[in-house]
Protein backbone atom coordinates (compact mmCIF):
# COMPACT_ATOMS: atom_id res chain seq x y z
CA UNK A 1 0.00 0.00 0.00
CA UNK A 2 1.37 3.55 -0.89
CA UNK A 3 0.25 6.71 -1.27
CA UNK A 4 1.41 10.18 -2.69
CA UNK A 5 -0.13 13.74 -2.77
CA UNK A 6 -0.67 16.30 -5.97
CA UNK A 7 -0.34 19.31 -4.00
CA UNK A 8 -2.39 20.25 -0.72
CA UNK A 9 -3.57 23.38 0.40
CA UNK A 10 -5.94 26.47 -0.10
CA UNK A 11 -5.10 26.44 -4.20
CA UNK A 12 -6.06 22.49 -4.78
CA UNK A 13 -5.63 19.62 -2.91
CA UNK A 14 -5.85 15.85 -4.04
CA UNK A 15 -4.26 12.25 -2.66
CA UNK A 16 -3.35 9.12 -4.05
CA UNK A 17 -3.96 6.33 -2.59
CA UNK A 18 -2.96 3.08 -3.99
CA UNK A 19 -3.01 -0.96 -3.15
CA UNK A 20 -1.72 -3.96 -5.46
CA UNK A 21 -4.60 -3.54 -7.84
CA UNK A 22 -6.46 -0.35 -6.58
CA UNK A 23 -6.23 2.81 -6.95
CA UNK A 24 -8.25 6.22 -5.74
CA UNK A 25 -7.83 9.90 -6.30
CA UNK A 26 -9.23 11.73 -2.73
CA UNK A 27 -10.38 15.34 -3.72
CA UNK A 28 -9.71 17.20 -6.91
CA UNK A 29 -9.34 20.66 -6.48
CA UNK A 30 -7.45 21.68 -9.97
CA UNK A 31 -8.54 22.48 -13.07
CA UNK A 32 -8.61 19.63 -15.68
CA UNK A 33 -4.93 20.01 -17.59
CA UNK A 34 -3.64 21.01 -13.75
CA UNK A 35 -5.09 17.48 -12.50
CA UNK A 36 -3.33 15.68 -15.68
CA UNK A 37 0.32 16.77 -15.19
CA UNK A 38 0.03 16.60 -11.59
CA UNK A 39 -0.80 12.58 -12.17
CA UNK A 40 1.81 12.35 -14.64
CA UNK A 41 3.85 13.82 -12.44
CA UNK A 42 3.44 10.36 -10.26
CA UNK A 43 3.66 8.61 -13.56
CA UNK A 44 -0.43 7.86 -13.11
CA UNK A 45 -2.71 8.15 -16.23
CA UNK A 46 -6.75 9.24 -15.05
CA UNK A 47 -7.52 6.36 -16.82
CA UNK A 48 -5.95 4.14 -13.81
CA UNK A 49 -8.13 5.25 -11.15
CA UNK A 50 -10.76 3.82 -9.85
CA UNK A 51 -12.44 6.24 -7.95
CA UNK A 52 -13.06 9.87 -6.76
CA UNK A 53 -13.40 10.16 -2.95
CA UNK A 54 -14.91 14.05 -2.51
CA UNK A 55 -14.22 14.73 1.46
CA UNK A 56 -16.55 18.30 0.75
CA UNK A 57 -18.09 20.81 -1.35
CA UNK A 58 -15.38 23.76 -1.15
CA UNK A 59 -13.49 24.62 -4.55
CA UNK A 60 -10.34 23.25 -3.72
CA UNK A 61 -11.56 20.03 -2.65
CA UNK A 62 -14.12 19.29 -5.33
CA UNK A 63 -13.87 22.34 -8.00
CA UNK A 64 -12.07 19.82 -10.59
CA UNK A 65 -13.92 16.67 -9.16
CA UNK A 66 -16.56 16.47 -11.65
CA UNK A 67 -15.02 17.71 -15.23
CA UNK A 68 -11.95 14.81 -14.59
CA UNK A 69 -14.55 12.46 -13.79
CA UNK A 70 -16.51 13.22 -16.87
CA UNK A 71 -13.76 13.11 -19.55
CA UNK A 72 -12.65 9.82 -18.12
CA UNK A 73 -15.50 7.93 -16.78
CA UNK A 74 -14.76 7.73 -12.96
CA UNK A 75 -17.09 7.00 -10.58
CA UNK A 76 -16.82 9.27 -7.76
CA UNK A 77 -18.30 8.77 -3.83
CA UNK A 78 -19.72 11.98 -1.74
CA UNK A 79 -22.13 12.23 1.25
CA UNK A 80 -25.76 13.25 0.62
CA UNK A 81 -24.75 16.96 1.93
CA UNK A 82 -22.09 17.29 -0.21
CA UNK A 83 -24.17 16.02 -3.28
CA UNK A 84 -26.40 19.08 -2.73
CA UNK A 85 -24.12 21.86 -2.52
CA UNK A 86 -21.92 20.95 -5.84
CA UNK A 87 -24.72 21.33 -8.35
CA UNK A 88 -22.74 24.16 -9.90
CA UNK A 89 -19.92 21.63 -10.37
CA UNK A 90 -21.70 18.80 -12.18
CA UNK A 91 -21.55 18.65 -16.01
CA UNK A 92 -25.40 18.70 -17.62
CA UNK A 93 -24.47 15.53 -19.55
CA UNK A 94 -23.00 13.10 -16.77
CA UNK A 95 -20.81 10.11 -18.06
CA UNK A 96 -19.84 8.42 -14.29
CA UNK A 97 -21.66 7.18 -11.55
CA UNK A 98 -22.22 9.08 -8.41
CA UNK A 99 -22.27 6.98 -5.06
CA UNK A 100 -23.60 7.96 -1.92
CA UNK A 101 -21.27 7.32 1.21
CA UNK A 102 -22.84 7.04 4.72
CA UNK A 103 -20.08 9.08 7.01
CA UNK A 104 -20.05 5.93 9.37
CA UNK A 105 -20.54 3.05 7.14
CA UNK A 106 -17.81 0.83 5.85
CA UNK A 107 -17.39 0.37 2.09
CA UNK A 108 -14.92 -1.04 -0.33
CA UNK A 109 -13.87 0.01 -3.99
CA UNK A 110 -12.01 -3.24 -4.92
CA UNK A 111 -9.53 -4.32 -2.90
CA UNK A 112 -9.45 -1.09 -0.60
CA UNK A 113 -11.76 -0.91 2.42
CA UNK A 114 -12.65 2.71 2.83
CA UNK A 115 -13.56 4.00 6.91
CA UNK A 116 -15.52 7.18 6.75
CA UNK A 117 -16.02 9.58 9.22
CA UNK A 118 -17.70 13.34 9.99
CA UNK A 119 -15.50 16.28 11.19
CA UNK A 120 -16.43 19.40 12.39
CA UNK A 121 -16.29 21.35 9.44
CA UNK A 122 -17.99 24.58 7.62
CA UNK A 123 -19.59 22.54 4.89
CA UNK A 124 -23.00 20.38 4.41
CA UNK A 125 -21.93 17.13 5.51
CA UNK A 126 -17.98 16.56 5.62
CA UNK A 127 -16.12 13.70 5.82
CA UNK A 128 -12.36 12.25 6.01
CA UNK A 129 -11.56 8.74 5.69
CA UNK A 130 -9.36 5.67 6.82
CA UNK A 131 -7.58 3.44 4.35
CA UNK A 132 -6.62 0.15 4.53
CA UNK A 133 -5.64 -2.71 2.72
CA UNK A 134 -6.64 -5.48 5.20
CA UNK A 135 -3.21 -5.13 6.93
CA UNK A 136 -2.42 -1.76 7.08
CA UNK A 137 -3.97 1.64 7.91
CA UNK A 138 -4.00 5.28 6.62
CA UNK A 139 -5.78 7.73 8.03
CA UNK A 140 -6.15 11.30 6.74
CA UNK A 141 -7.90 14.19 8.32
CA UNK A 142 -8.05 17.98 7.24
CA UNK A 143 -10.62 20.62 6.86
CA UNK A 144 -11.62 20.59 10.30
CA UNK A 145 -11.75 23.07 12.96
CA UNK A 146 -11.29 20.83 16.06
CA UNK A 147 -10.61 17.16 17.15
CA UNK A 148 -13.42 14.82 18.53
CA UNK A 149 -13.07 11.36 20.46
CA UNK A 150 -14.33 10.02 17.13
CA UNK A 151 -11.64 11.33 15.35
CA UNK A 152 -9.30 10.08 17.44
CA UNK A 153 -10.42 6.85 17.69
CA UNK A 154 -10.66 6.72 13.77
CA UNK A 155 -7.00 7.77 13.45
CA UNK A 156 -5.26 5.57 16.18
CA UNK A 157 -3.32 2.94 15.71
CA UNK A 158 -2.58 3.83 11.85
CA UNK A 159 0.36 3.01 9.98
CA UNK A 160 0.60 6.66 8.14
CA UNK A 161 -0.92 9.80 8.59
CA UNK A 162 -1.31 12.98 6.43
CA UNK A 163 -2.76 15.28 9.10
CA UNK A 164 -3.81 19.12 9.00
CA UNK A 165 -1.52 22.01 10.16
CA UNK A 166 -3.13 24.46 8.71
CA UNK A 167 -1.77 27.45 10.61
CA UNK A 168 0.05 29.14 13.36
CA UNK A 169 -2.31 30.77 15.48
CA UNK A 170 0.28 33.80 16.32
CA UNK A 171 1.06 34.43 12.67
CA UNK A 172 -2.56 33.97 12.04
CA UNK A 173 -3.60 36.73 14.24
CA UNK A 174 -1.32 39.20 13.74
CA UNK A 175 -1.49 38.06 9.73
CA UNK A 176 -3.53 40.63 7.03
CA UNK A 177 -6.45 38.46 6.89
CA UNK A 178 -9.75 40.23 8.16
CA UNK A 179 -11.19 39.61 11.80
CA UNK A 180 -14.49 37.74 10.34
CA UNK A 181 -11.76 35.54 8.51
CA UNK A 182 -9.56 34.85 11.11
CA UNK A 183 -12.34 33.63 13.41
CA UNK A 184 -13.55 31.41 10.77
CA UNK A 185 -10.26 30.06 9.92
CA UNK A 186 -9.41 29.19 13.75
CA UNK A 187 -12.87 28.27 15.00
CA UNK A 188 -13.98 25.11 15.59
CA UNK A 189 -15.86 24.68 12.21
CA UNK A 190 -12.70 25.86 10.36
CA UNK A 191 -9.47 24.36 10.19
CA UNK A 192 -6.65 22.96 12.91
CA UNK A 193 -3.48 24.90 14.20
CA UNK A 194 -0.13 23.41 14.64
CA UNK A 195 -0.44 23.10 18.24
CA UNK A 196 -3.89 21.63 18.16
CA UNK A 197 -2.73 18.95 15.14
CA UNK A 198 -0.16 18.42 17.98
CA UNK A 199 -2.53 17.89 20.48
CA UNK A 200 -4.91 15.42 18.92
CA UNK A 201 -1.59 13.71 17.72
CA UNK A 202 -0.25 13.22 21.02
CA UNK A 203 -3.82 11.04 21.48
CA UNK A 204 -3.36 8.81 19.73
CA UNK A 205 -1.65 4.72 19.52
CA UNK A 206 1.25 6.03 17.41
CA UNK A 207 3.07 2.68 18.24
CA UNK A 208 2.74 1.48 14.07
CA UNK A 209 3.32 4.96 12.76
CA UNK A 210 5.81 4.74 9.67
CA UNK A 211 4.83 8.20 7.71
CA UNK A 212 3.36 11.40 9.13
CA UNK A 213 2.76 13.98 6.71
CA UNK A 214 2.12 18.19 7.78
CA UNK A 215 -1.24 18.78 5.46
CA UNK A 216 -3.19 21.76 4.23
CA UNK A 217 -0.56 24.63 5.01
CA UNK A 218 -1.87 28.13 4.83
CA UNK A 219 0.94 29.64 2.48
CA UNK A 220 -0.07 33.45 4.26
CA UNK A 221 -0.19 32.00 8.44
CA UNK A 222 2.26 28.94 8.52
CA UNK A 223 5.41 27.44 7.74
CA UNK A 224 6.67 24.29 7.27
CA UNK A 225 9.63 24.39 10.40
CA UNK A 226 6.55 25.79 12.35
CA UNK A 227 4.24 22.57 11.36
CA UNK A 228 7.54 19.74 11.63
CA UNK A 229 8.41 21.33 15.23
CA UNK A 230 4.73 20.93 16.65
CA UNK A 231 4.22 17.64 15.55
CA UNK A 232 7.94 16.07 15.89
CA UNK A 233 7.84 17.10 19.69
CA UNK A 234 4.49 14.52 20.40
CA UNK A 235 6.63 12.03 18.84
CA UNK A 236 10.12 13.11 20.06
CA UNK A 237 11.63 12.35 16.40
CA UNK A 238 13.79 14.61 14.35
CA UNK A 239 12.04 17.50 12.08
CA UNK A 240 13.02 16.38 8.87
CA UNK A 241 11.31 12.94 9.92
CA UNK A 242 8.13 15.19 9.54
CA UNK A 243 6.94 15.06 5.58
CA UNK A 244 4.81 18.08 4.64
CA UNK A 245 1.97 18.18 1.83
CA UNK A 246 3.13 21.09 -0.47
CA UNK A 247 1.08 23.09 -2.27
CA UNK A 248 2.90 23.06 -5.80
CA UNK A 249 4.42 19.81 -5.73
CA UNK A 250 2.42 17.95 -2.79
CA UNK A 251 4.72 14.55 -1.87
CA UNK A 252 6.17 11.87 -3.87
CA UNK A 253 5.21 8.05 -2.84
CA UNK A 254 5.28 7.17 0.12
CA UNK A 255 5.62 3.24 1.05
CA UNK A 256 3.59 1.65 3.81
CA UNK A 257 5.29 -1.88 4.76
Amino acid sequence: MRFASLGSGSAGNGLIVETQSTRILLDCGFGLRDAISRLNRLDLLPEQLAGILVTHEHDDHAGGVFKLANKYRIPVWLTHGTLAMVERFLPKQRDFTIHLLDSHLVFSIQDLQILPYPVPHDAREPVQFVFSDGARKLGVLTDTGTSTPHIEAMLSGCDALSLECNHDLDMLNNGSYARSLKQRVSGRLGHLDNLSSAALLAKLDNSKLQHILAAHLSAKNNLPALAKAALSEVLNCESDWIGIADQMTGFDWREIT
